[in-house]
């Protein structure tokens, strides 16, 4: 199994994870010109995808699934929560799935959970290959025990390291948006991920990847610095999905 990522922040979000001949698009946040341009710099076209994941309704999510998935004729899987709230075209081919209960597309088997975030019917992934288990977390509030155990196991993981919680506190936002962004339903903090990653530990981990980084209220260096310490590595071993550039092809490979 491999993963990579379109993009990552609040201009758009985009990831993609592989098995064999499977390719799935988890969250299309860009226009979906834009988005076959960035998975051709992966090497694929809109047109090889089985599948498209969604995580839940805001626009940096959600906003090319609906002309994405019409022109290129794609199923897209997402809570019926996220159905009600989102805008997909009539003829979109939406299915609806439960956020506790796996499902399988082609050579993926996948397994959704619920995250607390201010959306309808919000869930991450985790990824199964048979073998290898890659996790997803982004646009959540706090970690809860049921995102522990579901992250616990993985071999890979992508984990939000939204904001630096003194830059979010002196930064540009008004007071809401500041109590929105660092409340209970709002983005992970660098320090709130680091102890996720603390907890978990380096036993089963071959990649990290940081996510969803704020422009305004954290920077690729303390992100870094926090997840590299909390599992005491190099922090070159800690990648990060930037906004406009993604992030290249990652490898899961049994041991």
């Amino acid at each position: 199994m491999r993963f990579a990522y379109l993009g990552s922040g609040s201009r758009g979000n985009g990831a993609v994870i592989s098995s064999g001949s499977t390719h799935v698009l988890l969250d299309c946040g860009f226009p979906a010109g834009e988005a076959q341009r960035r998975l051709q710099r992966l090497g694929l076209e809109a047109s090889q995808l089985a599948a498209i994941l969604v995580t839940h309704e805001h626009g940096d999510h959600i906003g090319g699934v609906s002309a994405l998935a019409r022109r290129h004729r794609l199923a897209v899987f997402m809570t019926l929560g996220t159905r009600a709230a989102g805008k997909m075209h009539a003829d979109v081919d939406v299915q609806v799935i439960d956020g506790h209960s796996p499902f399988a597309v082609d050579d993926l088997e996948i397994h959704p959970y619920p995250v607390p975030h201010d959306a309808r019917q919000p869930c991450q992934y985790v990824f199964h290959d048979g073998q290898m288990r890659l996790g997803v977390l982004s646009d959540a509030g706090c970690i809860t025990p049921h995102i522990r155990s579901m992250l616990a196991p993985c071999d890979g993981l992508a984990v939000e390291f939204n904001h630096d919680r003194d830059m979010l506190a002196r930064g540009p936002y008004p007071q809401s948006l500041k109590t929105r962004v660092g409340g209970q339903l709002g983005h992970l903090s660098n320090c709130q991920s680091a102890g996720l990653l603390a907890e978990i530990g380096m036993a089963r981990l071959q990649h990290l990847v940081l996510a969803h980084l704020s422009e305004q209220n954290n920077s690729q260096a303390l992100a870094r610095q926090a997840a590299a310490t909390a599992l005491d590595v190099d922090e070159d071993w800690v990648q990060i999905a930037d906004q406009d550039q993604g992030l290249d092809w990652r490898q899961l490979a049994p041991r």
